[in-house]
């Protein structure tokens, strides 16, 4: 796999879906078939690498001027499975929530307001022409969003510890049918047990995204970049899946002293990343 850069860029979380082969129109799907027989494809570092040296030039990038060509390729039971890098749609995405993430000012120096407006207008004019245009990927900064936990199970957990070569590496796999069945039944213990929240907001926008894609997709959630952030210990002992499925389980018993609990570890857990993004 080609390094694009020897420079680690860290600190991102992704949340992937992989569509069968089958899922994809022609000519696209004769692009990734040819795609997934290459043996130099990029991986989520020369993703990032390349977005963020697009904010390097003068006036910066903010989004790509061509849409990539590359995904991330696996096969699931003798089916290839190609997940869209999609980072001209991506970046489209990202640009829009930048205005919440950082203070005005910051974000000026970082990303001009005519670059901005520019870009808005592009993405307008060529949305009109895609209504129908979705990301395959989702990527959280500095975290995991909670709800992204309840798609997978422990039991989908795979850890694989870093060597002097190869970063550590965390993620979960499930079939798209229980991803989706996850999503249905956490949504009906929090909705019994609360009126409102970010959790069930979370869920129901990442189960109205899940509705889009093939139902022999494959759900990933990946640590991606955060390994570099939480020591190997904690990384090694992370159950996060596990607390969060057991909270929701305590709030479908009404055991609310349980379910504390279960948030309580998961504060604890994420609490160091926290304090590292406010020191950066």
């Amino acid at each position: 796999m080609p390094q694009v850069s020897s420079v680690i860029v860290p600190y991102a979380a992704y949340l992937r879906v992989y569509e069968p082969l089958a899922a994809f129109p022609e000519p696209e799907r004769g692009h990734w078939e040819r795609y997934a027989r290459r043996t130099d494809r990029p991986g989520y570092q020369d993703e990032l690498r390349r977005s963020l040296a697009d904010l390097l030039p003068v006036p910066p990038v903010a989004v790509p001027v061509q849409e990539s060509g590359d995904a991330f390729v696996t096969e699931v039971d003798g089916v290839l499975c190609v997940c869209p890098w999609r980072t001209r749609l991506r970046g489209w995405q990202a640009l829009e929530d930048l205005g919440g993430d950082l203070p005005a000012p910051v974000l000026d120096a970082v990303l001009p307001p005519l670059v901005r407006r520019q870009a808005a207008q592009d993405y307008e004019r060529w949305l009109a022409r895609n209504p129908d245009a979705r990301p395959w990927i989702r990527t959280a900064t500095w975290q995991i969003p909670l709800h992204w936990f309840v798609l997978v199970a422990d039991a989908e957990r795979v850890y694989e510890k870093g060597t002097a070569e190869q970063a550590p590496v965390l993620r979960y796999r499930t079939p798209m049918v229980q991803a989706r069945r996850r999503v249905a039944r956490g949504l009906r213990a929090l909705k019994d047990a609360m009126d409102e929240g970010p959790l069930i907001d979370g869920l129901v926008d990442v189960g109205r995204w899940l509705e889009e894609f093939h139902p022999r997709s494959l759900v990933e959630l990946d640590y991606g970049g955060l390994v570099h952030v939480l020591p190997a210990g904690d990384l090694e002992g992370d159950r996060s899946a596990a607390d969060v499925a057991d909270g929701i389980d305590a709030l479908r018993r009404g055991d609310g002293a349980a379910a504390g609990a279960a948030y309580a570890r998961l504060a604890e857990r994420w609490r160091s990343v926290r304090d590292r993004r406010s020191a950066n």
